[in-house]
Parts: C-alpha cells; sequence; structure tokens
C-alpha cells in the first residue's frame, strides 16, 4: 500500500488543504511543530514566505468550500490522512483536533472510513521509527498510539 500516492494538486487544492490544516493546528494552540508543518506545504505548494500570516488572513475553509475545492475520494483522503498526521505532531492528538478531524471527515464523505485511515496514519507512524532499536520505547509508542 502507498500511504502517501503521489497526487497533483492545484493551487487552490493545496491553499484548501492549508487552510484546513491551519484551522485544526490552530484549535488547540498553534503548537511550533503544527506551524511549521503547515507553513512547509504551503510554501512548497506554492503560498509565500509568510505562509502563517496568509492562512490566518484567509479564516477557515467553511466544508462546503473544501468538499467543492477537494473534489475527489483519493483528493479527500490525502486531507483527512494530512490532517490526522498534523495532530499527531505535537504528540498530543487534543479532543478539540479530533472533534475537527472527524466533523472534516463526516462533511468530505469519509466519515465510515475515518477509523481505517487513522489505522493507516498510526502504522505509517510507528514504520517510520522501526529502524530503532530500543524495542521498549517502540513499545510505549505504539501503546500511546493505541495499535
Amino acid at each position: 500500500m502507498n500511504f502517501f500516492p503521489e497526487i497533483p494538486l492545484t493551487t487552490a487544492q493545496a491553499e484548501a488543504i492549508a487552510r484546513g490544516l491551519f484551522h485544526i493546528a490552530q484549535s488547540d494552540g498553534l503548537h511550533e511543530r503544527e506551524a511549521a508543518l503547515v507553513a512547509s506545504f504551503w510554501a512548497d505548494a506554492g503560498g509565500s514566505m509568510n505562509a502563517l500570516s496568509e492562512l490566518a488572513r484567509s479564516g477557515p475553509l467553511s466544508n462546503e468550500e473544501l468538499s467543492a475545492v477537494l473534489d475527489t475520494t483519493e483528493l479527500r483522503r490525502l486531507f483527512v490522512k494530512t490532517a490526522l498526521l498534523l495532530a499527531f505532531a505535537d504528540g498530543q492528538v487534543s479532543g478539540k483536533e479530533s472533534d475537527l478531524v472527524r466533523k472534516y471527515a463526516g462533511e468530505l464523505g469519509l466519515g465510515g472510513e475515518l477509523a481505517h485511515l487513522e489505522e493507516q496514519v498510526k502504522e505509517y507512524l510507528l514504520g517510520q521509527l522501526s529502524h530503532i532499536h530500543n524495542t521498549a520505547a517502540l513499545a510505549e509508542i505504539a501503546k500511546k498510539l493505541k495499535i
């Protein structure tokens, strides 16, 4: 399985994803790691060097706007998986972040897939650590991810 298949994005789609991610990141207070991830994504996708202030001025996206711009299931899954990764970026998924991801997934027609997408994200994260030889630490991380 290719966790993140290469999907070409238009500027509008990249901006919609960035705005959605920024909204999730802000929901429980903007953590430094989350801010860096969102800013990097948006700058790489064509946003300006002032990516965060640009996104802050834009405000959150309406569900209708997000659904219209992310018009394929593939794009919607990409957004939800990226949102889940962002939520894990600061080491703890807050209730507010979880609620927003769940809301976005439902609005994008992926509510029934959310548990499966969460498992994919957790497995992906754990896979990134597979080279670590400290099995006790890996077991603790897996426990925190509830795998």
